[in-house]
């Protein structure tokens, strides 16, 4: 089990937020009820989720008047980082959202999470609903942590009308999407394929398939260990040349936008072939009015590892060790079928628990993308949370400088072998 981030623990910039995000307390009312105060945490303070959890708050508190739940949420970035100082500071808020995975892992080794075993056991009307695939991520030597609720994954969006009418079949191999690349070329699509590699997540989502693809899975995991990483093995080499020769197709225009940006050229039929997640399909159905068909990551011909595995992991909710009743009321509320089925209607995001997605709160295009992660081989989680962030950091950063010509693969891999010596 991975030791707890010591280092950021120096963090000032958060202190003045660990007091909205500390331990619940109880007090009594003027009648005399016992009043429960919940702090809940989550990394959604834009539209449309923020305004949806607010509701959801307010439905919960009229449903029970004794509790109170205190709420604070910042984006993806800063909530990594903060979540990692209040853990550190043994501040954690009550209830709070997690990717699943090392990140989780990484939180459980602080032994500061709740194990939610014999709450899952005592609640079969409950968590039966929860599709146990999903648990996966959040379990660790047979205990969980976590209760999945979004479930995502990732592969090339396509515009069908742009395929149909230049006669492209969709790609299976590596060699044939260089192809279709080739072709949307000299069918006057500048940039076929694009990105937005401001955002270094995305690298890493490209960087993360491919190496699955490439590496095996033996290797893979040893690299992705804190105790054991090397970053020796050629494969690594050979997937950062990929993703230098995929970038050589998205022109310099994706090295100066974010994914937004990338994901509104796409939506407007501006550009062909993006590589995004199934939570944006309605971001992009609500731009423009493209025919979306989608294709996963195609194989490679001497890749070692599973070519048909889908990126992708769940998120969802963890509890803090000490947190009181109420906010496992709170949780199980937060992940019920009714909540689950007005999340999607209202987010457009799939979710883990069974009957709540269906084509009454989404259309076909989505209810495809969900078939396709329920059925997927295997699923592989996103590399900046299957890795130590500093060791991503690397990949990523390379990558933004792969694209521009600033570095080589050797280059990003030698620095990437020093940090994880470092790291041991």
């Amino acid at each position: 089990m991975r030791k707890v981030f010591g280092c950021l623990v120096t963090l000032i910039l958060v202190i003045s937020v660990l007091v909205g995000c500390g331990s619940s307390s109880k007090n009594k009312s003027a009648g005399g009820e016992e009043k429960v105060e919940i702090n809940f945490f989550h990394r959604w303070p834009n539209e449309p989720r923020k305004s949806f959890y607010d509701q959801k708050i307010k439905e919960f508190m009229e449903k029970n008047p004794n509790v109170k739940i205190n709420v604070d949420s910042v984006l993806n970035d800063s909530y990594k980082e903060k979540i990692r100082v209040l853990v550190s500071n043994d501040n954690l808020p009550d209830i709070f959202s997690s990717w699943s995975n090392s990140f989780a892992e990484n939180l459980v080794s602080s032994d500061r999470i709740m194990p939610l075993n014999d709450i899952i056991n005592e609640d079969k009307d409950w968590s039966s609903k929860i599709i146990q695939s999903q648990f996966a991520g959040f379990t660790f030597d047979d205990i969980t942590y976590g209760i999945p609720f979004t479930v995502d994954g990732k592969a090339f969006f396509y515009n069908k009308k742009i395929f149909k009418d230049n006669g492209i079949e969709v790609p299976k191999t590596y060699d044939e999407l260089i192809d279709v690349l080739k072709k949307l070329q000299e069918a006057g699509y500048k940039e076929p394929l694009v990105e937005g590699l401001t955002n270094t997540w995305a690298i890493s989502h490209y960087l993360g398939t491919i190496f699955q693809r490439i590496v095996e899975p033996e290797v893979l995991a040893q690299d992705y260990s804190l105790e054991k990483g090397e970053f020796t093995d050629p494969g690594y080499i050979k997937g950062l040349e990929v993703f230098q020769e995929l970038t050589s197709y998205m022109g310099n225009v994706s090295t100066a936008i974010d994914h937004e940006a990338a994901r509104n050229m796409f939506a407007n039929g501006e550009v062909p072939i993006l590589y995004m997640q199934f939570a944006e399909i309605k971001l992009v159905q609500e731009i423009g009015d493209v025919e979306i068909g989608f294709f996963d990551f195609p194989a490679f011909a001497d890749g070692k590892g599973d070519q048909t595995a889908l990126t992708g992991a769940p998120e969802g909710w963890m509890l803090s060790k000490n947190a009181p009743q109420e906010a496992i009321e709170f949780l199980k509320f937060l992940t019920s079928e009714e909540t689950a089925f007005d999340f999607t209607k209202a987010d457009g995001q799939l979710n883990a628990i069974e009957g709540a997605v269906t084509a009454d709160n989404v259309n076909e295009t989505s209810l495809e993308a969900y078939d396709l992660i329920l059925n997927a081989t295997s699923t592989a989680p996103w590399f900046d949370n299957a890795v130590d962030i500093n060791i991503a950091d690397v990949f990523m950063r390379g990558g933004q400088d792969l694209a521009t010509g600033q570095t080589t693969a050797e280059q990003i891999l030698k620095e990437a072998q020093k940090e994880a010596a470092n790291l041991k």
